[in-house]
């Protein structure tokens, strides 16, 4: 792993050097710039509307008190061509604006595309920002009570403070509440120096991950096994019932905050899973009780 040269981590090498350190990109955090994305937009949208018009203009020329040969430039492309050759002809303004329209058109549509991808980015998320904060504003007050001076200087070193204006370039990781619980709590190491002084530590969010699904196997393990033998116990209707919607709630819940299932997910693998139980108390259990009371019972 490449490491600053000495006495430059306040700079952009060292600055750039502590952000690549990071085995999963959760530092790689900048703006978006939202607000001159728009500004941009907008001014591309009114240099199209005042093309479209000036089209429009010589469309009514041409219409109105155009020659012939003029008009057949505007209804055929190879005459259009052809006039065009003449820079002092009418031909030739008219090909001058169609090229104008088509190149603020294409710069206009890959403005909107590329402003369509930046939302779909997402935020950084708050640990790895406040991480990131902390190290860029000098982090920890010094013995003697003064404050480290911010890794960058002029306007850059503020460059975090608009949470609302930040795009993290990592691929998206699961937002689930297990996951995010574990990352708080997940022990990590000190990748650098600068890390140790700081107090920061990093981990690999593969580890979180293998967690997770470990977790995740042994309680859905737990969730049918614990129901089927709790199911053997149990010979009273009512109590069936009633450890059916038991089992059914919490199996619900571990759906929903143990992975990041949408709705929808979660209400097909809710209704399986409790389609599973009422089929095998239906049948009876294993200790060969039948679920319902015979007549006169």
């Amino acid at each position: 792993m490449k490491m600053p040269a000495q006495g430059s981590e306040g700079s952009f090498a060292g600055v750039s050097a502590w952000l690549s350190q990071d085995p999963d990109s959760e530092t790689f955090i900048f703006r978006k710039f939202n607000d001159l994305s728009a500004r941009n937009i907008l001014y591309l949208q009114c240099e199209l509307l005042e093309l479209g018009a000036k089209l429009k203009r010589i469309d009514d020329k041409v219409w109105s008190n155009g020659p012939i040969e003029l008009k057949d430039a505007a209804r055929t492309w190879e005459e259009l061509v052809d006039q065009a050759k003449d820079p002092e002809s009418m031909a030739s303004e008219m090909m001058t604006a169609v090229n104008e329209v088509r190149e603020k058109l294409k710069e206009y549509h890959e403005a909107l595309v590329l402003q369509n991808q930046m939302a779909a980015l997402h935020r950084p998320r708050d640990g790895a920002l406040e991480a990131t904060r902390y190290w860029l504003d000098g982090g920890l007050v010094l013995p003697g009570g003064k404050k480290p001076g911010p890794k960058l200087g002029g306007k850059a070193k503020g460059y975090l403070d608009d949470r609302y204006d930040l795009v993290s370039l990592k691929a998206p990781v699961e937002r689930d509440y297990l996951s995010e619980a574990l990352r708080t709590y997940w022990p990590g190491r000190h990748d650098s120096p600068s890390d140790g002084r700081y107090g920061i530590r990093r981990h690999e969010e593969q580890s979180v991950a293998i967690a997770v699904g470990i977790i995740s196997t042994i309680l859905a393990a737990i969730l049918l096994i614990g129901a089927i033998v709790g199911f053997s116990y149990v010979t009273a209707w009512g109590a069936k019932l009633g450890m059916i919607c038991a089992f059914t709630t919490v199996f619900a819940l571990s759906v929903g905050m143990m992975t990041s299932a949408k709705r929808a997910e979660i209400f097909a693998a809710t209704a399986a899973y409790a389609a599973v139980l009422v089929v095998f108390v239906s049948n009876g259990d294993l200790s060969g009780n039948q679920c319902c009371p015979a007549p006169g019972q």
